[in-house]
């Protein structure tokens, strides 16, 4: 499931960096850029909401560690 996670992360970095790429192109309409800026910003929360489950599960993983003294 982690892997699963890291590919949903990375895959969402990834299309949030190639519409970054349109974005830049001044011959794109504003409706257009609009559309593409709403999309960016939607992967980008979810890109940071999947780093956030992340980070929790491994604050879970040290804590869980160091409560069972497996952590040096």
């Amino acid at each position: 499931m982690a892997e699963e996670k890291e590919a949903d992360f990375e895959e969402k970095i990834e299309a949030a960096k190639r519409i970054m790429e349109r974005l830049m192109d001044p011959e794109i309409p504003l409706e257009e850029s609009v559309r593409l800026y709403k999309e960016g910003m939607k992967l980008l929360k979810e890109a940071g909401r999947i780093l956030e489950e992340a980070k929790l599960e491994v604050e879970t993983i040290e804590k869980s560690d160091i409560e069972s003294g497996e952590a040096e």
